[in-house]
């Protein structure tokens, strides 16, 4: 079922039935014909024939599929008209300087390059990424320029090996963030949240789950609005089962990925509506 009927505070792009149709009386556009050209990866010019055929029928929050599709946010982001910061609560920093130029592992890079971008922050980042000897394919330039800002979980690290710029911990996290959240006043935030930055218990993902639970996004998204504008958002990353349309995206999206979860579907989706019903009315208000 296809609905085209625009909301003023979002809609539901189906690319992979990650989610159902009708979700909270949520109006859907159905682009799963795109899901398989799309997925991990995409070619410059399919990306463009998608964003010619969808952009236009987009309003300021967009909710999505899989994490899979993340790297999409960027396009997302092409439509603010003013200098904004981007907030991005993920497990994985997506800042691989490495081909594919459009893809789940690199998007950070594709916001970088838009003018009115002024910073990025993303928070809750405990993936391998982020860590020597990882980090070497990071866009570590812009970390250095302060362009990018990564707020990088260190609890799961040996004590001796938590030397690094934008560590945090469980005990400390929220004191840091109400202090940095404290200086996006008066500044356009657009927020994109991948459920893979959530506890398992929380959100089945096609990804690596990351420590924040429910609450901390909840609170989170309460201090941002409390001192700045959203111009935007999106939500992403809960779990649907890969089909691809390229062989070689295939493989290279089955190296890259973890372990399937073992939860059943129905399981699967129950988790991750419970989840969406707690943050969609904060992020989408």
């Amino acid at each position: 079922m296809e609905h085209r009927a625009r909301s003023a505070f979002g809609i539901h792009l189906n690319l992979d039935n990650a989610w159902p149709d009708d979700l909270h009386g949520l109006p859907t556009i159905d682009a799963r014909e795109w899901g398989p050209r799309l997925r991990f990866s995409a070619p410059a010019r399919v990306i463009e024939h998608f964003v010619q055929r969808f952009a236009a029928e987009l309003p300021r929050f967009v909710l999505y599929g899989s994490g899979d599709f993340h790297y999409l946010s960027a396009l997302w982001l092409r439509r603010i008209t003013e200098p904004f910061v981007l907030v991005s609560f993920d497990n994985h920093p997506d800042w691989d300087w490495r081909p594919p130029r459009w893809g789940c592992g690199g998007w950070i890079n594709r916001a970088l390059e838009l003018p009115l971008l002024r910073k990025v922050s993303v928070w809750g980042c405990g993936n391998f990424e982020c860590w020597w000897p990882g980090q070497i394919f990071g866009n570590r330039a812009a970390e250095r320029a302060g362009r990018i800002d990564l707020h990088i979980w260190g609890d799961q690290r040996p004590a001796g090996r938590r030397k690094r710029r934008g560590v945090m911990y469980r005990e400390n996290w929220r004191a840091e963030f109400e202090q940095w959240a404290a200086k996006l006043a008066g500044e356009n935030v657009y927020i994109t949240i991948d459920l893979d930055c959530l506890t398992s218990a929380a959100a089945v993902t096609n990804w690596e789950n990351g420590l924040f639970e429910v609450t901390d996004l909840e609170w989170a998204l309460t201090q941002i609005r409390g001192e700045a504008r959203v111009v935007g958002g999106d939500l992403c990353g809960a779990y649907s089962k890969p089909k691809y349309a390229r062989a070689a995206q295939r493989f290279i999206a089955e190296f890259d990925h973890p372990k399937p979860p073992a939860t059943a579907a129905a399981d699967a989706h129950a988790t991750n509506l419970r989840t969406f019903a707690r943050l969609w009315p904060l992020l989408a208000d």
